[in-house]
């Protein structure tokens, strides 16, 4: 979302010394945090929770995560120099990375009209609209065959205006279960698929089943290590018609982008947030990974121009879409209005759902003199 008060710090990737440990910026830090990635050429797929535990073991930690559809590794809560010392004594981790925050990129902001819990829980709501940038990017029409995965605070699981998949919607925060107590992510998904019905909006590919992936708690925050934990979720789901939306960020993490593009080598596509900094997108991740099943998506305001606060750089933009006042679904059963290239990505998600993108035309503005393109159907 787009940032009101203050900017998350740039994050640059560094070295300890003698440890081999990528560490981002002071203030993202997660203290005692670790990923580790092993050499896939080293640790087979099923050999991965032995190793992790085996490693983790040696050095007194404690797992806290495996991957092993994605990159082969794992997350550990451990002192630095106990990370340094299973690392120095296990030639199979390639590197491990101190973990980080990730978030929505603001504050929750204040709910916009028809917030939360106007309907009474009766499943009414106002009288249904299409938001600007649905029309602009041509969407409102059915011909989706995929799911949306929703990689971000959850989603409203009883929202009346989404068709949300309860069963296979899941938490990888400390938060209790699934469900949106923050509001971002059930945005997200209304402007990938709200129901074309009599209430509130329409999404772009409207009523695809929304699969809500929870990574980010009640406060929009989450980590490096949880948000990987999410998409190897998506991953082991995913059919050849899905599509996962990561409408979130932080500094360049290395184990991220390798996580999102060997999801996307395995057929997921993703359309990924580039950002609200007005920086380049390649200090960013997920936004700087780069395959062609990853769209990283930048954003533009009513007339085509472009939004101050997006990230750019082609690469890894691939495309612009509408993020400025965007209307959709809230939490609680609501709506909001929002800004962010969180409100531009989903416009994309909900493309590649209805079979992909095309030209629109290019942008007014683009700071980096090359304008995107303006992904439409």
């Amino acid at each position: 979302m787009k940032i009101t008060m203050g900017r998350l710090a740039t994050v640059s990737l560094v070295a300890l010394a003698g440890a081999g440990i990528a560490a981002p910026a002071a203030a993202q830090k997660i203290d005692n945090q670790y990923v580790c990635v092993f050499n896939p050429g080293l640790v087979a797929k099923g050999q991965v929770k032995a190793e992790a535990n085996r490693s983790a073991n040696a050095a007194g930690a404690k797992v806290k995560f495996t991957y092993e559809r994605t990159i082969r590794g794992f997350a550990v809560n451990a002192a630095p120099q106990a990370v340094a010392n299973m690392q120095a004594k296990n030639p199979r981790i390639a590197y491990c990375e101190q973990d980080q925050v990730y978030s929505t990129s603001a504050p929750p902001p204040g709910k916009g009209p028809g917030k939360g819990g106007d309907d009474g829980g009766s499943g009414s709501g106002p009288a249904q609209t299409t938001p600007w940038g649905i029309t602009r990017v041509g969407g409102g029409q059915t011909g989706a065959t995929g799911r949306a995965f929703v990689i971000d605070s959850g989603v409203d699981l009883d929202h009346p205006d989404l068709n949300v998949n309860v069963g296979l919607s899941a938490n990888f925060t400390r938060d209790k279960n699934a469900d949106d107590g923050n509001g971002h992510g059930t945005h997200v998904a209304g402007t990938i698929a709200a129901i074309d019905n009599d209430i509130g909006v329409i999404g772009v590919a409207p009523g695809v089943e929304v699969i809500g992936i929870k990574v980010l708690d009640r406060r929009g925050s989450g980590s490096t290590s949880g948000v990987i934990a999410g998409i190897e979720y998506a991953a082991s789901l995913a059919n050849s018609n899905d599509v996962a939306n990561m409408s979130l960020g932080g500094g360049f993490s290395q184990a991220l982008n390798d996580a999102v593009i060997a999801a996307a080598q395995g057929g997921l596509r993703f359309a990924v947030a580039a950002g609200n900094e007005s920086t380049s997108a390649t200090t960013k991740s997920p936004a700087s990974a780069n395959h062609p099943n990853i769209y990283t998506i930048s954003s533009f305001a009513q007339g085509d121009n472009w939004s101050s606060f997006s990230n750019y750089g082609n690469p890894p933009v691939d495309y612009a879409e509408p993020g400025s006042s965007i209307f959709s679904t809230y939490s609680g059963g609501g709506y909001a209005t929002l800004s962010g290239t969180s409100m531009a990505s989903p416009h994309a998600a909900g493309l590649l759902l209805l079979g992909g993108l095309r030209s629109g035309g290019t942008v007014n503005g683009d700071p980096d003199g090359n304008p995107d393109t303006i992904g439409i159907r």
